[in-house]
């Protein structure tokens, strides 16, 4: 991958994730990192390759539930960074080989301030161990075939940040992400960018630039402050997916490409409403007619009949379970999944069904939104005849 003269998508807890990266791919980011993902989350996971999905994806997916840690792409596969937090190189290596096949490169986040990731000795905490920094870097660039970079702060002092980032350098990183504030500044500071002037001064290496780009031309403006190879962009671009494109997008037509997005690639419909949620919060209030209806949704059917996007909802269902309404023969059968709940969890349960049974269920089922993660095994045919589905092929 290359790191030099690229508009780059940041790490957003909630935010970053497959639907909102492809959006603002879609508008010109070059580079789109993930959200930070514990390395102790990843060593619970498998790795699944979605064949029966008409749409395709690969997963990392909790051992022993539905729960899917982390999805992506082919369209994605040289531009997405997986950013994994940690405290350990050996813990660090073992996530990492779990996903090192389907992403461009993998990032340490060296940056994050929030609690929980200090108090595992993760993100913001790293910054004041060197020793473990070079560890755990020197770890991941020896032993995987893709590109380790990190995600720094700035430091209490110019020379303590040159001097970390002249040791990160040291240890065959590809890139080095620096954000212009450090540990104890709010977001509502102003990032300070001649401070990252420093670190570009110093290294060889490209320097991804990131703090208060909230429109197309502070790429230019940090850019021309700090000197740096390449910009990073995270609440500019949440606010609006199309800060990457010169002409930008109506941020209208911005939410609603987003909601096809999370409608093709099956997204959940907790992150969906959060992102929702921040986009609007920007713009205008979740106290108007549009907040609470997104707030009040209860499934992705609900978020598409508020952007009008109930039609797109249902051609993306149809061709994703193999049935056409109207094409069926009451005569024929096929078995079909339905979700049944025992003891509160979700399962599934082989029965049965006449093919126009098997419409009531999914007619009854689309209409409540209910297909979530256990949508591609709702349904394994409605004419393709009684064999029973593979399931997902594990790789």
């Amino acid at each position: 991958m290359e790191y030099r003269n690229k508009l780059v998508l940041a790490p957003m807890v909630r935010v970053g994730t497959l639907p909102f990266r492809l959006l603002a791919a879609q508008y010109g980011a070059d580079i789109t990192y993930g959200e930070e993902i514990i390395d102790h989350k990843l060593l619970k996971c498998e790795r699944y390759i979605n064949e029966l999905d008409v749409i395709g994806s690969t997963d990392i997916v909790e051992k022993g539930t539905k729960n899917v840690v982390f999805r992506t792409c082919e369209q994605e596969r040289n531009q997405v960074v997986f950013q994994m937090g940690t405290s350990d190189a050996v813990r660090a290596l073992k996530a990492a080989e779990l996903v090192c096949k389907d992403v461009a490169a993998i990032d340490v986040n060296m940056g994050c301030p929030k609690a929980f990731s200090i108090s595992g000795g993760m993100g913001a905490a790293l910054l004041t161990k060197p020793d473990l920094i070079h560890d755990i870097l020197t770890m991941l660039k020896r032993n995987l075939c893709i590109p380790v970079t990190c995600k720094i702060r700035l430091l209490n002092s110019t020379q303590d940040t040159v001097e970390l980032a002249r040791r990160i350098e040291k240890t065959g990183v590809s890139a080095i992400a620096v954000h212009g504030r450090k540990v104890s500044d709010r977001p509502r500071d102003p990032a300070n960018w001649s401070e990252i002037a420093h670190v570009v001064d110093a290294l060889s290496i490209p320097v991804i630039a990131n703090g208060d780009v909230f429109q197309y031309q502070d790429f230019h403006n940090i850019r021309a402050v700090t000197g740096a190879s390449s910009v990073m962009v995270a609440r500019g671009a949440l606010w609006n997916a199309s800060i990457f494109s010169p002409q930008g997008t109506p941020f209208e037509e911005v939410k609603r490409e987003y909601v096809r997005k999370s409608i093709l690639w099956d997204h959940d419909i907790k992150t969906t409403k959060y992102t929702l949620k921040e986009m609007i919060m920007h713009y205008t209030s979740l106290e108007l007619p549009e907040g609470k209806a997104v707030t009040k949704s209860e499934s992705l059917i609900d978020i598409a009949r508020i952007y009008g996007e109930e039609k797109y909802y249902e051609s993306i269902n149809t061709k994703r379970y193999g049935v056409t309404f109207g094409s069926l023969n009451s005569r024929e059968y096929s078995y079909v999944f339905i979700p049944r709940r025992r003891g509160g969890q979700a399962s599934l349960g082989r029965v049965g069904a006449s093919r126009t049974c098997i419409l009531v269920i999914l007619q009854s089922f689309w209409s409540t939104g209910g297909y979530g993660l256990l949508g591609e095994q709702l349904l394994y045919s409605a004419g393709r005849g009684t064999s029973e589905p593979k399931g997902k092929g594990k790789a």
